[in-house]
């Protein structure tokens, strides 16, 4: 076991500490830097558990790092930037803040936070129990728990072996009680997210992967492009299972339900930039941000898929339309 806390006001000593435990991370404190804390951190060989507390705005953007980490949300707000857009959560939200091999970024508003870390391999070999053959590694699919009900009892699971377990140093000290009590803790994750934990699709999800689903799916999207969908909700749209859906998409349009609604949504912000005058005060940024997208994040994807920088199209119709 490896406890720890830690306790200062010095950005530069915040941002190699959890460089240090997380991954290479560049930290910057929003306004005046008060107090970083870690009032706890223990650690086992596949499973850990951190409790932060900041009592001041930070601006984060980490590295990718090959852990998984659940945060529970228990005081105030973090805005997490990915792939989706920005995404704000607050007390009683759980959610996958880092996924392996992916980097993150966003900001904690003076919010406390609960970190649940678990290795990857664990997942995997638990997901493989009871098969002949390994698994192939575990993927998680989205971000957010499939439901209220999963986050829930993954948060009650948590507690337990954080509490109950780690907590108590004769019972931490027991490795196969260590090793169940990770295991356990393991198949509650994947319960409460959608992953790829079925090495290869079901037969159900073979049958359901059809054009039929593909295109309730897009239909449900091109309705409500602008809701913070998840696959999940997608999925339960298109009355498929997230792993159908996938296939689905892969197989019909050669492409995944994110990436379509992220282009869906591209295609809207478009048109509100071609719809631009020059006295309505639209910026690129202000669509960038109504559509889901960081300012840069947009401006890479908008030139990749129209060949033109996002500013050249708001000016263009901009002046356009003063010259008529």
């Amino acid at each position: 076991m490896e406890p720890l806390t830690f306790d200062s006001s010095d950005v530069g000593l915040v941002e190699a500490t959890v460089s240090k435990l997380y991954s290479r991370m560049r930290i910057g404190a929003v306004g005046a830097c008060t107090r970083a804390q870690i009032t706890r951190r223990v650690m086992a060989p596949e499973i850990g558990f951190d409790d932060l507390d900041y009592s001041f705005d930070i601006g984060y953007s980490a590295e990718p790092q090959g852990l998984m980490i659940v945060c529970d949300v228990l005081s105030n707000t973090i805005c997490t930037e990915g792939e989706d857009g920005e995404e704000v959560f607050g007390p009683g939200d759980q959610f996958l803040i880092s996924r392996p091999d992916l980097p993150y970024a966003g900001v904690a508003h003076a919010t406390r936070l609960q970190f649940t870390l678990l290795d990857p391999a664990l997942l995997t070999r638990v997901a493989a129990t009871g098969k002949a053959d390994a698994a192939d590694p575990v993927r998680v699919l989205d971000h957010r728990p499939v439901s209220r009900q999963a986050a829930q009892q993954l948060r009650r699971s948590t507690a337990y072996v954080r509490d109950s377990v780690m907590a108590v140093p004769d019972v931490a000290q027991e490795p196969l009680v260590v090793s169940t009590a990770s295991q356990y803790l393991a198949a509650c994750v994947l319960h409460t997210f959608p992953t790829t934990a079925v090495a290869t699709p079901s037969s159900v999800d073979r049958h359901d992967a059809s054009p039929s689903a593909v295109r309730r799916a897009v239909a449900f999207i091109d309705a409500d492009p602008d809701l913070a969908l998840t696959l999940t909700d997608i999925a339960r749209a298109a009355c498929v299972t997230p792993r159908a859906l996938q296939l689905a998409f892969r197989r019909h349009l050669d492409t995944t339900p994110m990436r379509y609604l992220r282009r869906v949504r591209l295609d809207h912000a478009r048109e509100e930039l071609r719809t631009a005058t020059a006295d309505d005060g639209r910026t690129v940024a202000g669509v960038a941000a109504r559509w889901g997208f960081t300012h840069s994040r947009f401006t890479q994807q908008y030139r990749a898929a129209y060949g033109e920088l996002p500013s050249r199209t708001l000016c263009e119709e901009s002046t356009t339309t003063m010259s008529r």
